[in-house]
């Protein structure tokens, strides 16, 4: 085996043997009061409950598809689709039980002062972020040295974001479902907090941080990972130059190397901002795969476009902070647009609702330009070194599926970084819940402040990422729709060809469509959620005094059945879609829908992260202020309530439904020309 081979395989393993010291390390932790543990078990027993029970679903339909892929396009892509699933289901629930556990030695250590309480949060998250990424960089490398040509192996993508899918919108729907339920009738209606024992729905308030934040997110950078990095592969097989082919691969094995560092160099002295250690080991992460990226550049790309192509990926890592500030700057207490938000509270609910919905949608222009301009840096660099008699438009979105891949690359330690905020915010719960006092909860909530940041900002990452390798898969999928129909039919993809035309509109619509079904699929969990606390509080009237025992377990089941419902209609649409126009206006049409998709996708995508983000962070602040309790702190309470489903269930599902659809379309591009042969 090459050494090419052998690096990502080396990175990768190196990334598990880390994570898995990790959990040695958080495992001989003390764990708390006898009190403490009941609390996280009865967390972790009502995540398993619903994690068993979305698998029932889940299982039977992913090995149906995997059989039908197998054995109507290719065998390998059917096995492709079984890995990239099963490794997605693994990845969020990798995410679940690491967090349960960390979350509650965090709560126990929050009597120990910031520093050590960040640490076993931090830890916890790394475990998630070094584990994760490792798994996707070992699939995709292993099938690929199996299967050389990436088209026979594209089927890991649809397996890949189809449970991401399913894990994403289950976990939404659950943890908001939860979640609103706890505030609308205990902080609004009860006047209690929102981790108070007496509310009934508190731990599926906690359950549904980890199933949710924890195993939705860890299942949804999984499949970024896995989906951009095919997307770099099938331009480099387009290309058909050989040092090529693995260089996506090694940009991942890059970051991944770059990622374990970050990890490692964060400790627990003298922190009195959380943000700081956190923005050290990021930035020491993109200096050392920028350092990388261009031994690997140097040592295996042969042809003249060689600094060209590491440019492109110096532009992938540069982003990554970029798309940091600008969600940081949207979402964050420190800054005017979340300042103005609280502000509006005092005129009411409709102004606070308003000011929020305008500063989500301003904050989408940055963006977009952070966007245009990596993409036209990429491509023009990359399309102007393409070797003589080389296609420059290929060598072109190449470039810039390496900018989607160097962004992914980080993906180790973005994700730490994110996943130690539902441990902060579990470990809250459990430090409220016990009474622990009010020191204690200052601690977590400086953590948990920051990690509603950081959540935001990984949320922009994975959006980011989204268009960039959507992008390159639509590229990939008009090459490939090209070779299946050659002298079969001639491909128009101008706006001349109503074809295309149509499949712009129906690909516009779908993100929408998707969006309104997710927050309604809430509105009604939430609507059950609410009427069971309310029926609590009135059948027994002992539980707000506190000498009765609400019945949690009710709750987690309520959010659990209402959640599963909701599982299908989303999925059914992303896949169905590009099959149908297809069938019907052949590969023109699909690719105007891809195209439609991303454009309308990203961006409502990023507006529903950041409205959310930026309501969360805004009822902090009036908390932070000390109006609780006060009319500005239920209106705050309120827009954070609208604001759960835009950011941690419609939001964060679009960029998985983008990406499902551009797998779902070239997998399936053979099919398309068979039924029209017939």
């Amino acid at each position: 085996m090459e050494i090419y081979q052998i690096l990502p395989i080396g990175a990768g393993v190196a990334s598990f043997l880390i994570a898995g010291a990790l959990v040695v390390w958080i495992s001989k932790q003390p764990s708390g009061t006898e009190q403490m543990m009941e609390i996280s078990n009865a967390v972790k027993v009502g995540a398993a409950a619903f994690l068993k029970r979305e698998m029932k679903i889940i299982v039977p339909v992913a090995i149906a598809l995997s059989v039908i892929i197998g054995a109507f396009l290719q065998p390998s892509n059917g096995i492709a689709f079984a890995v990239g699933a099963t490794l997605s289901a693994v990845a969020g629930l990798i995410s679940l039980k690491i967090t349960v556990k960390a979350a509650v030695r965090a709560a126990n250590l929050s009597g120990s002062g910031l520093g050590k309480t960040f640490v076993m949060a931090f830890r916890g998250g790394a475990t998630v972020g070094l584990a994760v990424p490792a798994m996707a960089l070992l699939a995709i490398t292993g099938l690929y040295l199996i299967y050389p040509d990436p088209i026979t192996i594209a089927g890991v993508g649809i397996g890949a974001s189809l449970i991401a899918l399913f894990i994403r919108i289950g976990g939404g729907i659950f943890t908001k479902a939860a979640d609103m339920g706890a505030d609308l009738v205990g902080k609004v209606e009860a006047n209690i907090p929102e981790d108070d024992p007496r509310n009934p729905a508190t731990i599926a308030d906690n359950v549904g941080d980890n199933v949710g934040d924890a195993a939705g997110m860890g299942s949804d950078i999984y499949e970024s990972y896995i989906v951009t990095i095919l997307a770099a592969l099938l331009i480099a097989a387009l290309i058909g130059a050989p040092d090529l082919f693995l260089f996506p691969i090694l940009v991942g094995a890059s970051g991944m190397i770059a990622s374990i560092i970050g990890v490692v160099i964060v400790g627990s002295k003298n922190i009195t901002d959380v943000m700081k250690p956190l923005n050290r080991s990021f930035y020491v992460s993109a200096a050392i795969a920028i350092g990388l990226n261009f031994v690997f550049t140097m040592q295996f790309v042969t042809s003249d476009a060689s600094f060209a192509l590491f440019g492109a990926t110096v532009i992938g890592v540069i982003l990554v902070p970029v798309i940091q500030k600008i969600t940081d700057r949207y979402t964050n207490y420190k800054f005017k647009p979340v300042n103005e938000i609280a502000d509006s509270a005092k005129w009411g609910y409709a102004s606070l609702t308003l000011m929020g919905i305008i500063k989500g949608l301003q904050s989408t222009g940055p963006f977009m330009m952070a966007l245009v301009v990596a993409i036209v840096l990429s491509y023009s660099i990359s399309s102007a070194a393409a070797p003589e008699g080389a296609d420059p438009i290929l060598y072109g979105i190449f470039g810039t599926s390496l900018t989607a891949m160097a962004m992914l690359s980080l993906a180790g330690i973005v994700l730490s970084i994110d996943a130690f905020g539902p441990i902060a915010d579990n470990a809250g719960g459990i430090v409220e819940m016990t009474g622990m006092g009010e020191e204690n909860r200052k601690v977590t909530d400086e953590i948990d402040a920051v990690g509603n940041t950081t959540k935001a900002v990984t949320k922009g990452f994975a959006i980011a990422s989204a268009a960039l390798a959507a992008l390159a898969m639509i590229q990939a999928f008009q090459f490939e729709a090209a070779h299946v129909f050659e002298g079969i039919l001639t491909l128009n993809y101008s706006l001349t060809n109503p074809a295309v035309v149509i499949g712009l509109l129906v690909g516009g619509l779908i993100p929408f469509i998707i969006a309104g079904q997710l927050i309604n699929g809430v509105s009604r969990a939430a609507g059950k959620m609410v009427d069971e606390v309310r029926r609590q509080f009135k059948a027994d009237p002992e539980i707000l005094t506190g000498k009765s025992k609400p019945d949690y377990a009710k709750c987690v089941d309520i959010a659990t059945v209402a959640s599963i419902k909701e599982l299908w209609k989303s999925a059914i649409i992303a896949i169905i879609a590009p099959i149908i126009l297809g069938v019907l206006l052949g590969p023109t049409s699909v690719a105007g829908l891809l195209m439609g998709s991303v454009v309308t996708g990203i961006f409502l995508a990023y507006h529903l992260a950041n409205t959310g983000g930026a309501w969360d962070n805004a009822k902090k602040l009036v908390e932070m202020k000390g109006q609780k309790g006060s009319e500005e702190h239920k209106v705050a309470v309120v827009g954070d309530i609208i604001g759960d489903p835009y950011k941690d269930t419609a939001g964060p599902a679009l960029n998985t439904v983008i990406k499902l659809l551009n797998t779902i379309a070239i997998v399936f591009v053979s099919a398309f020309v068979a039924i029209i042969a017939i």
